[in-house]
């Protein structure tokens, strides 16, 4: 079983995301709390929209972010990352909504809960490990365009009033930080732009105006809906279909906040803690969800929240606003929230990236790789679909370099027996085995020849099956191959598939 590494010298109860630590300190907790606040008046329209997209009543998308995010305050292996409804679930779940009504939606998201844990306690955290830095940044630049792009139906056929609103909410959150940091920028763009439009009777969205808020707690629900082989075809294919994508969206998250915060995070913790609040969220109600990565940007980089305290206090605000104080919830403008956003686009967005000075530097390949995950990434509005075409860009270009750093050598002269002997150097596989056939002077070699493989692996059989084309070719001519300096794994692999793959075809 493996184990998490701690840092002995860093108390866990004065680590940055310790609970403890947060409540012992009046700073910290004050920290934690206004984040908090700031990231549910941020949930509110992002949950009604979502729920739009679902085509379910508000009131699921917003019970779902309630539920989500108290949940994995407590399971979740990442503190500070808010999981709440997204658009990625809702594109998921909404044909199962259209087609077959609300009872199969819950009845998929329950399942797709129950998959995240299965496959969270198989250990598909792992994979992250296969993510390279270049997708990583293609990620994050995509996530920027896409937050900010998923403003502009806020931002066009509005009342002129809404651009010199937005104007002062990113005012405020640009110069406000430079005199004071003990309230958040974010949350005082937010009441300042609240109070003049209450204030002045100012006409332009609210939220109010995104959809109705509800007036009730959330309450346990069972779907209704026969257990039956049907069933499961219906829901199965959604249902595995959210848990692949919560997970890529919420691991990919995790990883983000873990460079931002400078912390680690228990990524097997955070796969299963998604599914089972997932299952949560579906017994009360609500249309599923994963990690929300503008609203943990908001939670972590602009609000420096570290704690689960965040977390927790974000689904708490959020059902106490939408619950108790909806009728002053539904008065804040919507460019108050553009503004936010905005704000997050641009300080989310990794502009060193894009730098010519970084972009001369960079490989080729790399820049390509980031450059093919923003671009699907953007165009499919889905960050798991970029992310996998990212991760299979890079797999080949990274195949295709290393193919090209195989080599043949023939050293002058010949060994003591008079054969000739060829040195092979490089990594044998696949792509960089298969012209290693052409490589051998089959008629004018003597009638002995050493392959040498000291400074060579075999990794798969398409090289043995090559090594083998080379000895028939050469058995062909009457001449024999002897192949040496094999290492312990390359030994036993040529050994076990050696003459049993066709022939050396």
């Amino acid at each position: 079983m493996a184990t998490e590494t701690r840092t002995p010298t860093v108390p866990e109860a004065d680590a940055v995301d310790s609970v403890r630590a947060a409540l012992r300190s009046p700073r910290r907790l004050r920290t934690e709390v206004l984040a908090g606040l700031v990231v549910a008046l941020a949930l509110i329209p992002e949950a009604i929209s979502f729920s739009i997209i679902a085509g379910v009543d508000p009131r699921i998308g917003l019970f779902a972010s309630f539920t989500m995010a108290v949940s994995i305050a407590f399971l979740g292996g990442r503190p500070a990352m808010i999981s709440a409804a997204t658009g990625a679930i809702a594109l998921v779940v909404a044909p199962v909504m259209q087609q077959h009504g609300y009872d199969y939606l819950i009845a998929t998201v329950l399942l797709g809960g129950v998959v995240q844990v299965v496959l969270g306690l198989l250990g598909v955290a792992r994979l992250m490990r296969f993510v390279p830095r270049s997708v990583m940044v293609g990620f994050v630049n995509a996530l920027a365009i896409l937050i900010f792009s998923a403003q502009l139906p806020n931002l066009l056929g509005v009342p002129w009033l809404v651009y010199p609103m937005v104007a002062v909410g990113i005012g405020v959150m640009v110069y406000l930080p430079r005199l004071q940091k003990v309230v958040p920028a974010p949350l005082v763009a937010i009441v300042l732009l609240t109070l003049v439009t209450v204030a002045a009777s100012v006409q332009v969205p609210t939220v109010g105006d995104a959809g109705a808020l509800p007036d009730s707690l959330p309450s346990l629900l069972l779907p209704d809906v026969p257990l039956t082989l049907g069933t499961l075809k219906i829901v199965g294919p959604y249902a595995v279909a959210m848990a692949l994508v919560g997970l890529m969206e919420s691991l990919m998250t995790a990883k983000l906040v873990d460079d931002v915060t400078d912390t680690h995070s228990d990524k097997t913790r955070e796969a299963w803690g998604q599914g089972v609040a997932n299952v949560v969220t579906g017994l009360f109600g609500g249309m599923g969800g994963c990690a929300m990565i503008g609203q943990t940007m908001i939670n972590t980089k602009v609000s420096g929240a570290r704690t689960r305290i965040s977390t927790f206090l974000a689904g708490v605000f959020l059902l106490v606003l939408v619950v108790g104080l909806g009728d002053l919830v539904a008065a804040i403008p919507m460019a108050a929230l553009v503004a936010v956003m905005v704000m997050v686009s641009v300080g989310t967005f990794d502009w060193h990236s894009v730098r010519p000075s970084t972009l001369r530097r960079m490989p080729r390949s790399e820049t390509a790789v980031m450059v093919v995950t923003v671009v699907v990434t953007v165009a499919t509005s889905n960050l798991a679909i970029g992310v996998v075409t990212g991760v299979v860009v890079a797999s080949v270009l990274f195949v295709r370099r290393v193919a090209h750093l195989t080599a043949v050598t023939r050293l002058d002269g010949s060994d003591d027996d008079g054969a000739r002997v060829y040195a092979v150097t490089g990594e044998l596989f696949f792509a960089s085995s298969n012209d290693l056939v052409h490589q051998f002077d089959y008629a004018g070699d003597p009638d002995r020849v050493v392959i040498d493989l000291s400074a060579a692996h075999v990794w798969d059989a398409s090289t043995v099956a090559t090594l083998d084309a080379i000895e028939t070719r050469y058995a062909a001519k009457g001449k024999h191959v002897t192949i040496r300096g094999l290492d312990e794994d390359s030994a036993a692999r040529h050994g076990r598939l050696a003459g049993t793959l066709g022939g050396g075809h």
